[in-house]
């Protein structure tokens, strides 16, 4: 009943308050994104979702779009500067995915949503993070978060669905606000983000 009802019902009706809570927060990163990176402000990207339904994501965009003489990106570490760094300091690139939660797409606790290239990659055992919602926060992120290796997310996340309950959502929110306000595990040690998942050997 939690898992199906009121966990959506929580969700979304959290997600339309932080909404309405968070708009002055909202508007100011809009226009300090605008003004310091210029367009586009917001990232988007296709990631799979429940049962691996691919949905749109919405986050606040942290890195520019410096390329090198040949038109390639420049790497992640080489894009973040420092209007960059703070909103992802601060987790304000996340707020936008408060949308995601409001379309039913995604809940404020469970799995991150990764990249659709992953999918073929994953073990049948890697590929049950995808029998839940995906989050915003979740056992993972605040068990290291960047910080620790792909497979020990991957199992993290399994364990989240094995034990999935109100009083483990609520645990986890609480321990997610501790991660924010100490911005811990941000990045992988040597990297600006995460270094890709290349398949468990």
């Amino acid at each position: 009943m939690y898992i199906n009802l009121i966990k959506p019902l929580l969700d979304r009706f959290g997600a339309l308050i932080l909404l309405i809570l968070f708009s002055p927060v909202i508007l100011l990163t809009t226009l300090v994104i605008a003004i310091r990176m210029g367009l586009p402000v917001y990232f988007t990207q296709r990631r799979p979702g429940l049962h691996g339904k691919i949905f749109t994501i919405y986050k606040f965009r942290s890195m520019t779009n410096e390329k090198d003489p040949h038109g390639n990106l420049l790497p992640d570490s080489e894009r973040l500067h420092g209007v960059g760094k703070m909103i992802r300091s601060l987790s304000l690139d996340e707020l936008p995915q408060l949308i995601n939660v409001l379309k039913g797409e995604m809940s404020f606790i469970g799995p991150r949503p990764l990249l659709s290239e992953y999918l073929p990659l994953y073990t049948p055992e890697q590929s049950r993070r995808h029998n839940v919602k995906p989050g915003i926060t979740g056992w993972a992120q605040v068990n290291g978060r960047n910080a620790i290796s792909w497979e020990e997310k991957f199992r993290y996340d399994v364990e989240y669905i094995e034990n999935l309950s109100f009083a483990f959502d609520l645990k986890i929110f609480f321990l997610t606000l501790k991660k924010v306000l100490i911005k811990e595990g941000i990045s992988q040690e040597g990297e600006a983000t995460m270094e890709k998942f290349n398949g468990t050997n």
